[in-house]
């Protein structure tokens, strides 16, 4: 059995779409990182295509769990392209699919990531974030209908991609770069303006010399506007990158910075 006569239904697309929202991380490890959990969400196909038990079965199985990593959202196109391939040559198209497999999932990654893990959340949040200070409602209800979005498109993705099959390769090859080069100078532009603007980090100290008192924060000013947000946010980059270190840890470590350094008098933390 080389060829699979088994066509996708609307409900193999629901179930799917339902284990890469909710499932596809789980299996996460630094040896094959995501390939575990793609097998898994697209297991229950795979047995109606190639049938319980057999050789093809236990073939596609074996290529599926490989290494892969790539962007959370834009997996979904990969594998609507792996199944139509699948679906119309069965275990011939093996080659194909491993191809198309390790040649997208590098460009699709750092797209996916700039767009919708950095560019969107920095320009999105910083106007949530910016009228929820202000005591706006819409400020949660404005990030709460991105996220749907987010799902939208990703539960959308992965039909569009089984009905083009390999002509959405050929549309999108010239476009990566250009999207990628893009996305990553705006998500840097956004943060940029989100430390400036959301950052509060003053130094209240004004020592006297003299007669004289020197207001510290208004000669930090002089020099560099918002230097200090900006000095204290490279700060944290830093201490994410230490061994050991977690986004949870850093996180108490910033609160603990806050208490202790209100408390001393000195400076004012927050958000602006």
């Amino acid at each position: 059995m080389t060829k699979s006569n088994y066509k996708l239904t609307k409900e193999d697309f629901n179930q799917i779409n339902k284990r890469s929202m909710f499932t596809y991380q789980l299996g996460w490890n630094y040896e094959r990182m995501q390939g575990s959990g793609y097998l898994y969400m697209i297991l229950p196909q795979l047995r109606k295509m190639y049938g319980d038990g057999t050789p093809e079965l236990k073939e596609m199985m074996q290529l599926h769990t490989q290494f892969f990593n790539t962007s959370p959202f834009f997996h979904t196109i990969i594998t609507g392209i792996d199944l139509a391939l699948e679906e119309s040559d069965g275990v011939a198209s093996k080659d194909a699919v491993n191809g198309i497999k390790t040649g997208l999932m590098g460009p699709f990654a750092p797209i996916g990531d700039s767009i919708f893990g950095s560019l969107v959340p920095a320009i999105m949040g910083t106007i949530a974030a910016t009228l929820a200070s202000e005591g706006n409602p819409l400020g949660i209800l404005l990030w709460v209908g991105v996220a749907v979005v987010y799902d939208i498109f990703r539960w959308k993705q992965l039909e569009v991609a089984y009905k083009e099959g390999t002509k959405l390769i050929t549309t999108m090859r010239d476009r990566l770069t250009a999207l990628v080069d893009a996305a990553s100078v705006m998500g840097v532009f956004m943060m940029g303006a989100l430390i400036a603007t959301m950052i509060n980090f003053e130094v209240t100290w004004a020592p006297t010399v003299g007669e004289k008192v020197i207001d510290i924060q208004d000669l930090l000013n002089s020099i560099f506007p918002r230097l200090v947000p900006a000095i204290f946010t490279g700060f944290v980059f830093w201490l994410l990158g230490r061994k050991g270190m977690t986004s949870t840890k850093a996180i108490l470590i910033i609160i603990a910075l806050a208490v202790g350094l209100s408390a001393i008098g000195h400076f004012v933390f927050g958000m602006a």
